[in-house]
């Protein structure tokens, strides 16, 4: 079933990250050094020690990189990010579950705070192949679960459908990107679907019905975790992604086109930008798009979508 739209202009606050619950159960084996946060040179590193359940005989040593101070040291630890981590390493598909891999030590190299809570974590970890010897690639840019949605806006005076994207500015890769709107979760109850929502509002100032999303990423069979990951060989991320359709004129389209939005005291400088759905697989290199794209039309093709 389609819906109409209608633009809104309020604006909320932004949701950034899910911290997930920690269920994984860790045996402390040494206590926290009494060392200053300002290290020298000559000062020993901060360390941790934990054992993890599935290597209970091999415990693993945390260690803090040059710069990072046992406030961060503690604070990246005890994070949703590295305990999920953790997790998913002992998983019933996960690196350690089979014993084959080995957990020998992580590196703690950086930690960006959103506030009074980690946004970004990166760390290096040490895992070998207990046949070869070997060690396998470990490097750990953890951000942890985000959401996207794709909205297609049917004309009612001339049937063309469109997609809603936003343009902004993104440093990592120096350029401007047309994407669709996407944000980080931030809340322990992993409400995906209202912080989809809650983007798209914020992004494009568009209010959504929560009981017509589809979560594109259901889709996907199960032993997928029914999320789509980017960037496996160096990021953690995983992304849901939803669809939204609907039915508007094509005056709500020509209002959506340029529109500035975004929360600018976060440094968010938004437009948006009214594509052709016909023509969207061609505008942007956004994987997110294109995932959505694929996932969409596939599962139109198989039936899936409710009417």
């Amino acid at each position: 079933m389609t819906h109409v739209l209608q633009a809104s202009m309020p604006l909320h606050t932004l949701s950034k990250r899910l911290s997930l619950s920690s269920t994984l159960t860790l045996i402390h084996t040494h206590r926290w050094r009494p060392l200053s946060c300002q290290m020298s040179a000559e000062s020993s590193p901060l360390t941790h020690s934990i054992t993890l359940p599935i290597q209970l005989a091999e415990p693993v040593q945390i260690v803090a990189a040059p710069g990072i101070s046992e406030s961060e040291f503690r604070t990246a630890i005890n994070s949703s990010l590295f305990k999920q981590w953790l997790r998913n390493l002992q998983s019933e598909t996960g690196i350690l579950a089979d014993n084959a891999m080995s957990l020998k030590r992580v590196l703690i190299q950086g930690v960006d705070m959103f506030g009074e809570r980690i946004g970004f974590l990166k760390f290096k970890a040490d895992i070998f192949d207990k046949e070869t010897g070997k060690k396998v690639p470990g490097i750990v840019f953890a951000r942890g679960p985000a959401v996207a949605i794709l909205i297609l806006l049917e004309s009612e005076s001339d049937g063309e459908t469109y997609a809603v994207l936003t343009e902004q500015v993104r440093v990592p890769i120096g350029r401007l990107i047309l994407e669709l709107p996407a944000g980080m979760l931030d809340d322990d109850k992993g409400d995906f679907v209202g912080t989809a929502a809650q983007e798209v509002e914020e992004e494009t100032g568009i209010h959504l019905n929560l009981e017509d999303m589809v979560d594109l990423t259901a889709f996907l069979d199960p032993s997928t975790g029914c999320r789509a990951f980017p960037s496996p060989g160096g990021c953690d991320e995983e992304i849901s992604l939803f669809l939204y359709r609907g039915h508007v004129d094509k005056e709500t389209i020509m209002q959506l086109q340029g529109k500035e939005t975004g929360l600018r005291d976060h440094g968010e400088l938004i437009k948006v930008r009214v594509i052709p759905y016909k023509n969207l697989w061609r505008m942007t290199a956004d994987s997110k798009v294109l995932m959505a794209i694929t996932l969409y039309e596939m599962a139109k093709r198989e039936g899936l979508l409710p009417q």
